[in-house]
């Protein structure tokens, strides 16, 4: 699932998301101020941040403006929780870049919907939702593989290379997109390594026939597509 940032500075609703999250099998980190959270967020870039809008040091609707003006950043998803439930509040979370506004005293479950909601829309990879392309099939939840009735052996990096391409098929990822979004942001290897898993999950497909959906696309990067017929006039394996 995803990796989500909780930033709130009461002790017993940080634990209560905290723990709810992970029931939902995210990956979860706590950030009780504004400097942890920044701090937090320089070291990895979460999929989802859930923001406190009245934090020590730096309100939670400035640091959604200083993530949004970051292109780094821009791009985060964000839902602010507040106990302040003016409609001129709302305006100004949504305008500092939120996604969506919660506020407090709020429902969990309705909190968890709206969580599963945002990372649909903009991270469908995060989500324990089967993927199909072609022939391949790929379960998040048993964490299984296969192509048919065939079960493909895969290893966990390879499993998320091939989760992520299979997320978006038919789209040119370069390797820098990639050591981000299958690895973590700020994770210090060479782009290299890229093209070795890259390697290793063809050859894990080989068996089934299916090594030729992943393509490499001179210059650019590698792309999953769901055709098994081999590399077309322009590609190189």
């Amino acid at each position: 699932m995803g990796r989500i940032l909780v930033v709130e500075d009461e002790a017993a609703i940080a634990e209560l998301l905290s723990m709810n999250l992970r029931f939902e099998g995210h990956e979860v980190r706590i950030a009780a101020t504004s400097d942890e959270a920044v701090q937090a967020v320089r070291d990895s870039l979460p999929d989802l941040v859930v923001l406190d809008w009245m934090l020590p040091g730096e309100p939670g609707v400035a640091l959604a403006r200083r993530w949004r003006a970051d292109a780094r950043t821009r791009d985060l998803p964000i839902i602010m929780l507040t106990a302040r439930s003016d409609e001129r509040d709302l305006v100004q979370g949504l305008d500092a870049g939120a996604d969506d506004y919660l506020a407090k005293p709020f429902s969990t479950t309705e909190l968890m919907a709206r969580i599963r909601s945002v990372l649909r829309r903009r991270l469908p990879e995060a989500l324990e939702s089967a993927v199909e392309i072609g022939v391949l099939r790929l379960d998040p939840v048993t964490r299984r593989v296969r192509a048919g009735q065939t079960e493909v052996a895969l290893g966990p990096t390879e499993f998320r290379l091939l989760r992520f391409l299979m997320t978006y098929p038919e789209r040119v990822h370069g390797r820098p997109q990639l050591l981000d979004r299958v690895w973590g942001d700020h994770v210090f290897i060479e782009e290299r390594t890229v093209d070795v898993h890259i390697k290793r999950l063809r050859a894990a497909l080989q068996p089934v026939g299916c090594a030729d959906m992943i393509e490499t696309v001179r210059g650019a990067g590698y792309r999953l597509t769901s055709s098994v017929s081999g590399t077309a006039g322009g590609l190189a394996a």
